[in-house]
């Protein structure tokens, strides 16, 4: 791709409506994932515990995912290529392993905790018991992926998380909101507690998985810089608008209906008792059930997308060594099932370790956005967003780490802190460099 190359990327095409609808898809993956299990978690565990005072974080969360997906799909069209293979040849083979790990590490462990959601709440369904299930889903997992028939079942299990989000946003007219306390919401404060919780709802939408696959999602559909507006409208429509709607409604039912900080499945059900009575609990389950069946499928693309990439294979099923890291990374999330603990708990810090690697990943995107990498540098208001995402992470990172460090230094706290000073100091390494190009040019 020549430098002097230029993409008109000023506003969106022409074009109807329906024909947007029809064609749009790649963001509304990453959509699926952010409307995860472990986001409906992390939103019931916030009004739940701390009422309407972190509004702001839910607000927040929309737009930051929106810009973080936008900026991540700038960099896919612009180069056409993976993320992998262009932090490779822009910025070296280390660069690229950290990548890999980060994301890698970040998505399995999210694996195993949603798989241990989907084989929790399968059990409380037929009472078969769970260990049983994981090993099912593991195989079904493996064999739907690897022979490309998943497809039906996570079209099904999205028509139950519709279900829920239809019923929580019903909830809205017959809950009643406090639009006083819920306007104080809006103030950004971080109530003592809450860190881990705050981390949680923002990494369900700014996530290392999200932004790391988007460019693989898009290549899949054949995309590419002729189809820059169609993705921008993808964005905006599935991670501003979708998403946000989703996580508005969710969490303002929670906060006027929830009281106790220490929810189970069982009592998160409790959101949607004013509107469907007895059957709150199994349209919650079900809900949930959906929302974990749908990420589990979506989730298990990403380390194979990304392994394969920086190894020079093809990134689909046709690539039989793709296809058997598919198989792999399904089947290794069964030992999920064997978790002990409340699982509502276990997702809120999945999200929140995942916003620990997320800032990194941010930096990188910017870094490459603003270099030879791609025929058209950032605008300013891209870089300011990106900027201003980097800070917001990384500090709502930094309250959850400070959290976590709060009992003495533990197995998770250590592996937390070294998680975090690695990443950071490879954040700084990229500044030094960038700031080092900027001087020589």
């Amino acid at each position: 791709m020549s430098s002097t190359e230029t993409v008109d990327s000023s506003a969106v095409s022409k074009g109807t409506l329906g024909e947007y609808a029809e064609a749009m898809g790649p963001s509304w993956i990453a959509g699926a994932i952010a409307a995860g299990p472990a986001t409906i978690a992390s939103l019931v565990t916030a009004g739940g515990a701390f009422g309407y005072s972190l509004l702001w974080v839910v607000v927040l969360s929309a737009g930051a995912g929106a810009l973080a997906q936008y900026l991540a799909m700038r960099l896919g069209l612009l180069t056409e290529r993976g993320i992998v293979a262009v932090v490779e040849d822009h910025l070296g083979e280390t660069w690229a392993w950290l990548l890999v790990g980060d994301a890698v590490l970040a998505a399995g462990v999210a694996q195993l905790v949603i798989m241990k959601t989907v084989a929790t709440v399968s059990a409380t369904v037929t009472g078969i018991d769970a260990r049983v299930w994981g090993v099912a889903w593991a195989l079904i997992l493996a064999a739907g992926l690897a022979g490309g028939g998943y497809r039906f079942l996570e079209l099904a299990a999205k028509v139950l998380v519709l279900l829920v989000v239809v019923a929580f946003v019903a909830s809205l007219f017959v809950v009643p909101i406090d639009a006083g306390a819920a306007a104080t919401g809006l103030i950004p404060s971080v109530p003592s507690g809450s860190a881990l919780v705050a981390a949680g709802i923002l990494g369900g939408a700014v996530h290392i998985t999200l932004i790391t696959m988007h460019s693989y999602t898009m290549r899949a559909r054949g995309w590419t810089r002729d189809d820059y507006d169609l993705a921008t409208v993808d964005v905006g429509a599935s991670m501003l608008v979708a998403f946000g709607i989703y996580s508005l409604a969710i969490f303002l039912v929670t906060a006027s209906v929830l009281t106790s900080g220490d929810l189970t499945t069982v009592g998160a059900a409790e959101a949607l008792g004013p509107l469907v009575g007895d059957s709150a609990r199994w349209l919650f389950l079900l809900g949930l059930w959906g929302a974990a069946v749908s990420t589990l499928g979506g989730n298990t693309i990403v380390p194979p997308f990304l392994l394969a990439d920086k190894l020079g294979w093809g990134t689909t099923i046709e690539d039989s060594r793709y296809r058997g890291l598919l198989v792999a990374v399904a089947l290794l999330s069964a030992p999920g099932a064997f978790i002990g603990g409340n699982v509502l708990g276990q997702l809120v810090l999945v999200l929140a370790l995942g916003t620990v690697g997320t800032p990194f990943v941010i930096a990188l995107v910017l870094y490459l956005l603003n270099s030879d990498a791609v025929p058209e540098s950032n605008s300013l208001v891209a870089n300011v967003g990106g900027l201003a995402l980097i800070a917001v992470s990384g500090g709502l990172a930094a309250n959850f780490v400070v959290e976590q460090l709060g009992g003495g230094i533990g197995p998770l706290s250590g592996f937390v802190l070294a998680f975090a000073v690695v990443l950071g100091l490879a954040m700084a390494g990229l500044g030094g460099k960038f700031l080092r190009e900027e001087l020589l040019a």
